[in-house]
Parts: structure tokens; C-alpha cells; sequence
């Protein structure tokens, strides 16, 4: 089976380190989160780094910290994992689903601009499938209204806008370091800006409300949380981070081979703006106009090929079509059209390119 993704971490690169966790017996707060910390912050060029559990619990402070509350609106990318909205609504705010540009498949401008209200109090960007594209646009919209700008780059780690890492672009950026994700600590993510202000908040926060010590044991000044990444995380991460540039390297070729000898077909590839970065999180296409994608995904699967949709039109899942019934017309079309092919260092990309071929002539 060609799987959709394989990981790039092997036990071998970090066996030393890994039994020196165990025969320490620290297995939490130690060194190697502090490295983990400390060359995110080098690779991305912010002054901060949290990290977290998930990227879903860093948005979910990240919104805390900006003020986010009760009765409030927070704007949001409409395609996207549902995380992007599930954390607006946990703090008892309204999304405002944001439909998107088809071909980048981020939030589009001219929609965010049209449906901003004086309630809004922050707004989400999602790098889609690693994609900055178009964020500078947002940003001046951002600033335009005094709206501080949540990126959430779940997948982005390692792309650029401006030659300008992701992470220090916005207010505040989200990381994950989910399996699918190009840096892997089984599950994981981080926070990253260059505003003290809100560092200094969300340093309270992941110290389950601490500030420094007591006379005896910690000085509790707020309440917080335990969103902490194990000390095996986080040399899981460090240990990727020192390969990442070269696995982008390796995935833009895999992308580009993808994009030469799909072109013939029509399948149209996720638009990179000419002052992006891509790290290829992932690789994807809207398909043909006269290919059923669910069909081509069934059909490589009995060749033993992982592929699977995009990701979600948020406003058209069950819940929020329910709730609010504003279904966005683009993210629709997007959502029930793209296709995500398999990509990673190794892959016989030969082999999958193939049997869409060999459907593509046999139903097309």
C-alpha cells in the first residue's frame, strides 16, 4: 500500500536521546523541550515560542489571549480542518465563515471586507494545506480595522511569504505536528509572535496560570492550562526540524512532477502566489470537470493508493449548516472537487501517476 503520508522521523534518529529521557526519569519540562523551543524560535525568526498539545489548543489560547469572548464574531477561512471554527465557537463567539479565492483556496478579501461587523474581534487565516497565499491581503485588512490576525498555519511550518517565515508574519500563528504534518511529533503543536504582550499572557497561561515562584512552590496569578508536549515530543521535533529544509526540497519535486504530468489532464493544482514559499504539506488538485473525484479515490485505493479529499467547507458541514445555514458557494465547490495525492521522500510517485492515468483513460 502507498500510504498518503509516511513520516520522515526513524526510532534510529533518536534512540541516544530517547534512552537518556528514560534513564533520567524527567520525561516532562526537561532539556529537550527547551531545544525544541529554542530552534523553532531560530528557524521561524519570532521572539516566542509556546508549545502545546495540538495546533487546536493553541488556537483555542490564542483566541483567549486576544480578547476573544462571549458574544463576540471571529472572522474565518471557510475551508479548512474544523478545528478553524471549533474553537471560536467553544468560547461561546459566532463564526463568520469566509468563503474562499478557488484557486488558492484561502480566505478571500473582498468577502472578509463585505462581512466584517464592529463586533468582530479577531480574524483566522488559514494556510491551507500550507499555503500563505494571500495572507498579505488580510493583513491589510487586519490593520485597516485594528483586527489582530490569528494564522492558523497548522500545516505551514517551513513556508514563507516575503522570504518572511510563517510564524512571524501575524499577531500570533498556530503549528501543528500532526502525523500528516512535514514536522511529526505524533501529536503537538506551538504558538509563535513577536508581541510581548501577548507572550507574556500566554506564558502565564501554559503555566497553568503561574508567574515565577512563591516562597514556597509556584505563584499562581491567573488561572491556565496544561497544554504541555512531552519531553519524547519535542526531541522527536527537534530532531525532524534539523531535516526540514531538505524534506520541503524533496516534496516540491515530488509536487512538480504531480503538476507536469497531470497538466494534460486538466487537473488543476493549488495556486502558489509568486511570493510564497510552499513547504508542499500537501498536494493538491481540483480534478477534471468530467472525473467523479470520490470515484478516482475509490479506484486507487483498490490499487492499493491512499489519496482523500482536501478538507471541509466548514459552513457545510452537518453542524454549522444547521446552526447557521450560510453555506459558502466556492468552499462548496472546492470541497466536493480536490483531491490530496500522496507525497513524501521514497514514494514510487511513478507507480501512483500510473493508475490515474490508467483511469483517467479507462473513465474519462
Amino acid at each position: 500500500m502507498i500510504k498518503l503520508i509516511k513520516p520522515s522521523i526513524t526510532f534510529e534518529s533518536i534512540e541516544k536521546e530517547l534512552k537518556e529521557i528514560f534513564n533520567s526519569g524527567q520525561f516532562t519540562q526537561g532539556k529537550n523541550v527547551e531545544i525544541f523551543k529554542d530552534s523553532l524560535k531560530s528557524y521561524i525568526g519570532v521572539d516566542y515560542i509556546g508549545l502545546t498539545t495540538s495546533a487546536t489548543t493553541a488556537l483555542s489560547l490564542s483566541l483567549r489571549v486576544m480578547g476573544v469572548k462571549q458574544g463576540d464574531t471571529v472572522a474565518v477561512s471557510d475551508y479548512s480542518w474544523p478545528a478553524s471554527s471549533n474553537v471560536i465557537e467553544e468560547l461561546g463567539a459566532t463564526p463568520i465563515f469566509i468563503d474562499i479565492d478557488p484557486l488558492t483556496f484561502n480566505m478571500c478579501p473582498k468577502d472578509l471586507e463585505n462581512k466584517i461587523d464592529s463586533n468582530c474581534s479577531a480574524v483566522i487565516f488559514v494556510d491551507t494545506f500550507g499555503n500563505p497565499s494571500g495572507i498579505d491581503k488580510i493583513n491589510e485588512i487586519c490593520k485597516k480595522y485594528n483586527i489582530p490576525l490569528l494564522e492558523d498555519a497548522a500545516c505551514a511550518l517551513g513556508s514563507e511569504i516575503d522570504n518572511i517565515k510563517v510564524g512571524a508574519y501575524s499577531d500570533i500563528t498556530c503549528f501543528s505536528f500532526h502525523p500528516r504534518k512535514v514536522l511529526n511529533t505524533g501529536e503537538g503543536g506551538a504558538i509563535a509572535t513577536n508581541n510581548k504582550k501577548f507572550s507574556d499572557i500566554i506564558e502565564i497561561k501554559l503555566a497553568a496560570g503561574a508567574s515565577g515562584k512563591a516562597e514556597v512552590g509556584l505563584n499562581f496569578v491567573d488561572y491556565g492550562f496544561n497544554f504541555r508536549l512531552t519531553e519524547i515530543q519535542a526531541l522527536m521535533g527537534w530532531k525532524q526540524l534539523l531535516e526540514i529544509d531538505h524534506l520541503i526540497q524533496k516534496r516540491n519535486e515530488i509536487k512538480n512532477k504531480y503538476i507536469s504530468s497531470l497538466k494534460s489532464y486538466n487537473f488543476i493544482p493549488q495556486k502558489i502566489n509568486d511570493n510564497v514559499k510552499h513547504n508542499s504539506q500537501s498536494i493538491v488538485f481540483t480534478v477534471p470537470e468530467n472525473i467523479k473525484r470520490n470515484e478516482l479515490i475509490n479506484y486507487l485505493f483498490s490499487k492499493d493508493i491512499e489519496s482523500t479529499l482536501g478538507t471541509y467547507c466548514l459552513s457545510g458541514t452537518k453542524f454549522n449548516k444547521e446552526k447557521y445555514n450560510e453555506i459558502q458557494k466556492v468552499s462548496s465547490i472546492v470541497d466536493s472537487n480536490a483531491i490530496t495525492f500522496p507525497c513524501y521522500e521514497g514514494i514510487d510517485i511513478d507507480r501512483v501517476l500510473n493508475e490515474i492515468s490508467n483511469y483517467l483513460d479507462k473513465y474519462s
